[in-house]
């Protein structure tokens, strides 16, 4: 199972929400650079990062400290946050993201997120970010209406092979990750690679999802807190 930090931006500092909520917010490092410098010297070549305020405004905002990382320390990062058109989605990978998570493109407009997966299906991820057992968008400000497990084939007969599932309940909280949410999911649709999201605590959540067969994990608030250490993180990449 692949481990991968997490950076969220906001104004441009690293954040942390709770549950999702721009009203409670944690500040853990005023500098993007410093702290996937951080995880770049732990033997990470891979990080996550979204950029909380294009999510919530529509367009991307933190682009330029996610190029000066990319730049300075030749790591690959995926992102979300803003992406509303193909023409977004398309921008960011030209500027060396090496892929782009898509959760308000793939709902509000599906063509252009069609358009994604046929022209693009190795770098497009599903971003499904749940909320009371909804898909969430729009900075998980609203919520769809068509049943998850329908959604997820109907676009994996589209082309989607990769899904970064986020319990928004979860996110933020330390509270522990919603195992038989992935569990679920993995065997609904073994074939997609899934990357779990939200929730993790400790390294005994990862050891769980890395023994359910989940592909991936995006670990952000537990690291910052102090739960686990990026040596521990690092670990299940070897």
């Amino acid at each position: 199972m692949q481990v991968i930090p997490a950076i969220d931006l906001l104004n441009g500092q690293c954040v942390r929400l709770h549950k999702g909520s721009y009203e409670e917010v944690t500040i853990y490092n005023e500098s993007p650079l410093d702290q996937a410098s951080q995880f770049a010297e732990a033997g990470f070549n891979h990080i996550h990062i979204v950029d909380l305020n294009g999510a919530k405004a529509g367009h991307f905002v933190n682009l330029s400290h996610i190029s000066l990382i990319i730049k300075e320390l030749g790591i690959s990062v995926q992102t979300g946050g803003g992406i509303r058109t193909y023409n977004d989605a398309e921008y960011l990978l030209d500027q060396g993201l090496s892929k782009v998570i898509c959760s308000s493109m793939a709902v509000k407009n599906e063509p252009d997120w069609l358009k994604l997966l046929d022209l693009h299906p190795d770098k497009s991820i599903l971003g499904m970010d749940l909320k009371d057992g909804k898909i969430a968008y729009a900075g998980w400000l609203e919520t769809s209406d068509e049943p998850i497990n329908e959604f997820v084939k109907r676009m994996q007969e589209q082309g989607l092979t990769e899904i970064l599932c986020t319990d928004i309940s979860k996110d933020g909280t330390l509270a522990g990750h919603n195992q038989k949410l992935y569990e679920d999911l993995k065997s609904s649709f073994p074939d997609i690679r899934l990357i779990a999201s939200g929730g993790v605590s400790s390294v005994e959540d990862l050891n769980m999802l890395d023994n359910a067969g989940i592909d991936a994990v995006v670990v952000g608030k537990a690291y910052y807190e102090g739960r686990i250490s990026l040596d521990e993180m690092a670990a299940f990449n070897r």
